[in-house]
């Protein structure tokens, strides 16, 4: 029997959410049993690398970062690797011999990683480098995105803090006053030339001004419901998704919301639990819901194209686009590739039997995925 569960944080402690029995005990419910099916396609590994001792016991995500042909990533302990995309190859390894979350956020020129203690790290994506060092309130669960100015960070308690990308100088903070229990984890902001746009555990998406932090727009998204605070979460932890003038999110126990990126309107709405980022292709935008079902909305008019029943419970990853399919990873460290027409399985792949948290890659036809257990492989499907 496999747990399923999400992380809470409650003021400085942490629970354990399982499915049902909220206070009365963890309740077991077993993942959904893998279906047989004719595979169309063979999923090729092109190469395999260690990563460290993996993501640790936390639930931690531990994003990989890409730069053009490098790949940045890091374990739980602090060892940070850049990666050659073409062989996999180590191009530079330090140990910063500290407790690393969120994973690696990338700029131009710099790569950064938070670590256990609530410090942002910024290195040089040359050689690694330490340009400099900034202390925040807080542990920041998601990597840190930047412009060619800023490194932004969005922190568990709440707040959004600018940093000045070549010094780390502080440049504003932003809080948005979230409720007292949470899911761990939190979204990673949207960084562009002059606007920052964030989703928050309060169901609010927000987007501040990079010059000065002021805020330009507030939309609440999805509004609390149920009685008990359990009942009553609503965190926006998956990334915005920006689409030709549209931003795309979507919140635990809430919506799926598509919002005009001018005037933040809501064009349509969805209801629908998750607390993983989105993909779009085809015309539609695709979630990994909190039980692990796969479901297709049409982006323009909303409408569901499909819905995969067959991973329930199977801790699913979010989704990733590899040309005409769509895959998510599991805890068992399968891989299931879905046809983005109607849903129907097309390949099945393990990577490593330490199971699949991470938000993988995709690029140029290439799926990028780190296992729970440091493992990183680059894989195609032919």
């Amino acid at each position: 029997m496999k747990r399923i569960g999400q992380i809470l944080a409650v003021g400085c402690c942490a629970l354990t959410l399982t499915a049902c029995g909220w206070w009365g005990g963890e309740v077991e419910i077993e993942p959904a049993k893998l279906v047989s099916f004719e595979q169309e396609k063979k999923v090729k590994k092109l190469w395999s690398t260690s990563i460290g001792s993996g993501l640790g016991q936390k639930y931690n995500k531990l994003t990989v970062g890409i730069n053009g042909e490098t790949l940045f990533a890091t374990d739980a302990q602090g060892n940070v690797s850049a990666i050659s995309r073409d062989n996999g190859k180590k191009l530079w390894s330090i140990d910063l011999d500290t407790a690393i979350l969120g994973g690696v956020g990338v700029g131009f020129e710099q790569v950064a990683v938070s670590t256990e203690a609530g410090e942002i790290v910024m290195l040089s994506s040359a050689d690694g480098s330490e340009l400099w060092r900034q202390q925040l309130s807080s542990e920041t669960l998601s990597p840190v995105q930047m412009n060619t100015d800023l490194a932004v960070a969005q922190l568990q308690n709440g707040k959004l803090v600018a940093m000045d990308i070549q010094t780390g100088e502080r440049r504003w903070t932003y809080d948005s006053q979230i409720p007292r229990l949470t899911l761990r984890g939190t979204s990673a902001p949207i960084v562009a030339a002059n606007l920052t746009i964030a989703g928050f555990a309060n169901g609010k998406l927000v987007a501040v001004r990079n010059d000065n932090g002021a805020e330009v727009w507030e939309r609440q998204v999805v509004i609390p419901s149920g009685q008990s605070e359990l009942e009553r979460i609503v965190d926006i932890d998956a990334k915005p998704l920006y689409s030709d003038g549209v931003i795309y999110i979507v919140s635990y126990q809430g919506r799926l919301v598509a919002v005009n990126a001018q005037d933040s309107k809501i064009i349509w709405a969805q209801d629908v639990s998750s607390y993983q980022s989105l993909a779009a292709g085809f015309g539609n935008v695709y979630v990994s819901e909190s039980n692990s079902f796969i479901q297709a909305f049409d982006q323009r008019s909303s409408a569901s194209v499909w819905r995969q029943t067959a991973l329930e419970y199977r801790e699913t990853t979010a989704p990733a686009v590899l040309g005409n399919t769509v895959v998510v990873g599991d805890y068992a460290g399968y891989l299931h590739f879905m046809s983005q027409i109607d849903g129907h399985f097309v390949a099945r792949y393990q990577v490593d039997s330490s199971g699949i948290r991470g938000d993988m890659r995709s690029v140029d036809d290439t799926l990028y995925v780190l296992t729970n257990g440091g493992r990183l492989a680059a894989l195609q499907l032919n």
